[in-house]
């Protein structure tokens, strides 16, 4: 994952923080807007303030820190879908799902409709993300991908579908990692600490679909609303973002198969747990993203099967 990647999602923390914290100060309960959908403008003017300041703020700040280290050229396309194996475009939907979701919640918290704050939400993060597309298509070094323009858009999609058909999230994407042992062969491209390795080393990266299955059933069903199932997508064997090098810098670098992993478990969505607390809400709201530990059945392109005790 490049560091412009990861200036987005240092981005995402910063929102999901605020909405979360913002929420705690109203006086409907945490996440819940006004009955009414009463408008509160000092709550959008505050709102849009701070987005705004934050949209323009971040672009120039990537723009400086990133994009003018690199010549300028006229606008182009970039075709990186093969790299990766697909995994930095899960990562672009997952990223744009969550700005939806931030939106749409900070929208509701000002007293704005469902479909408002729905379709508002997802226009904010797609055309952040489209901002970010287009700085990538004047660089020399990259240029407009098609291919994270398609991946941002589905992930909106898949917020505001979800919210304008059934009102919530049965649907979550969802994100967990572990480390692996091929970083220390590509440092520089892979992480060279934990925190880089968490959002450089796609090895260790595993993003997953996790689906509410209460939301499914009756309501009068007793079935706890927090249990989930969950299908994962990963890949492993990558030293390079289309093939593997023989080495790098004079230094061999052993044979690895490039193979995809899917998944299958259980989840737990943090959200629907219950609590009257709005500290302990926001707390669990604030790591909802991240995907509970739980034993795992394994399928890869191999052809293999695998149990995993405990993954993560």
């Amino acid at each position: 994952m490049s560091r412009k990647e990861t200036f987005v999602i240092g981005l995402f923390f910063l929102l999901n923080g605020f909405c979360s914290s913002s929420a705690q100060t109203a006086k409907p309960d945490s996440l819940i807007p006004p009955a009414n959908d009463t408008l509160h403008r000092g709550r959008l003017a505050m709102v849009l303030s701070i987005e705004g300041a934050l949209y323009f703020g971040s672009l120039a700040g990537l723009y400086y820190a990133w994009y003018s280290n690199y010549p300028q050229t006229n606008f182009h396309f970039f075709n990186d879908a093969g790299e990766w194996m697909g995994m930095d475009k899960i990562g672009h939907s997952t990223t744009a799902y969550y700005i939806s979701m931030i939106g749409y919640h900070s929208y509701r918290w000002c007293g704005l409709s469902n479909q408002q704050a729905t379709l508002y939400g997802g226009l904010l993060s797609m055309a952040y993300l489209l901002n970010i597309e287009i700085l990538d298509g004047f660089s020399s070094q990259w240029g407009f991908s098609m291919g994270d323009f398609t991946a941002n858009t589905a992930g909106c999609l898949l917020f505001m579908g979800q919210q304008l058909i059934w009102k919530e999230q049965r649907f979550a994407l969802k994100y967990s990692f572990h480390q692996t042992q091929y970083a220390q062969y590509r440092p520089d491209l892979l992480g060279d600490n934990l925190i880089q390795n968490m959002v450089k080393d796609y090895n260790g990266q595993t993003y997953w679909l996790s689906g509410n299955i209460a939301s499914f059933l009756p309501k009068t069903s007793k079935f706890p609303k927090w249990i989930n199932v969950a299908f994962g997508y990963g890949a492993e064997g990558m030293t390079g973002s289309l093939s593997n090098p023989d080495s790098v810098n004079h230094q061999a670098i052993p044979h690895f198969d490039r193979y995809r992993q899917f998944y299958l478990t259980m989840d737990v969505d943090l959200t629907r747990i219950p609590t009257r607390s709005k500290a302990l809400k926001a707390l669990l709201t604030i790591f909802s993203f991240i995907k509970i530990p739980f034993p795992a059945v394994e399928y890869n392109s191999l052809g293999q099967f695998k149990f995993h005790p405990f993954y993560f």
